[in-house]
């Protein structure tokens, strides 16, 4: 009995977790599309979170993006020589590199950079009263901090993925050459049979959706943290599991979108 108690109560948590996270993403929703939203404080704070986020990070980005871009393509590409199954080049290529595993990699990179420090800077700031305070002289909280965080994961995970993208392709054309003998002609060919578009068009919403969840569940967590110092890594921790098991949940329903 003790161990379905608490099964239920996990279930229970889990599901009431859910629910308010997406009541919360209604909410959230309904403030992006309204034109009051977009004030001249709101636009300061969107132009500073997009250039801390994906501007401040692009060298370190675009290096990791290389080394990482072109180990992959190379074992990929090696494995493809040995096993005899040159014939699925492109769709490996198009189809599992660029459009799965690209904002994949951009996603983790930038919840383990700013997802967590948006998890912190929200929870510390209703710790030290910063959020009361806005409140207090009737600052909207989620025009003035939510919406341009959001915004900005939206708009940052789209950009660095088709970067990530972008690089691996040129990676690919190197590695092709080197591997397999390939002319820039054939591989162009290659890239341009294997390309489909309604692919690209469901990885370009899994990215937005991907930059939407890794800011708006942190932020929440941050915003339920307690007035004591103690609650935030609670939060923290809390937010961060949340955020990678979302993760995990887009993924699945991404490659089961696929299949239909």
């Amino acid at each position: 009995m003790y161990l379905l108690e608490n099964i239920g109560r996990l279930g229970v948590n889990s599901t009431k977790s859910v629910v308010d996270t997406f009541s919360f993403a209604r909410k959230v929703i309904f403030r992006m599309f309204q034109p009051l939203t977009y004030n001249s404080a709101m636009r300061m704070v969107l132009v500073n979170q997009i250039y801390f986020t994906s501007v401040q990070i692009l060298p370190v980005f675009l290096i990791v993006s290389i080394v990482l871009g072109s180990l992959l393509i190379g074992i990929v590409f090696q494995l493809l020589k040995q096993l005899g199954l040159t014939d699925y080049f492109g769709n490996v290529l198009m189809g599992l590199i660029v459009t799965e595993l690209s904002p994949f990699f951009t996603v983790l990179f930038i919840t383990l950079r700013s997802s967590s420090a948006i998890n912190t800077e929200m929870a510390v700031m209703k710790v030290n009263g910063e959020i009361k305070t806005l409140e207090t002289f009737r600052v909207d909280v989620i025009n003035y901090l939510l919406i341009p965080r959001i915004i900005n994961g939206i708009v940052s995970l789209v950009l660095l993925s088709s970067l990530f993208s972008i690089v691996l392709i040129i990676s690919g054309m190197l590695f092709s050459w080197v591997i397999f003998g390939m002319s820039l002609d054939v591989y162009s060919n290659i890239l341009l049979n294997s390309a489909n578009f309604s692919d690209i068009v469901i990885s370009l919403i899994k990215c937005a959706v991907f930059g939407f969840f890794i800011t708006l569940i942190p932020i929440r967590y941050g915003l339920r943290a307690s007035y004591e110092f103690t609650s935030i890594p609670i939060a923290v921790s809390g937010g961060m599991v949340s955020v990678f098991t979302a993760i995990i949940i887009i993924e699945v329903l991404s490659l089961v979108t696929k299949l239909f």
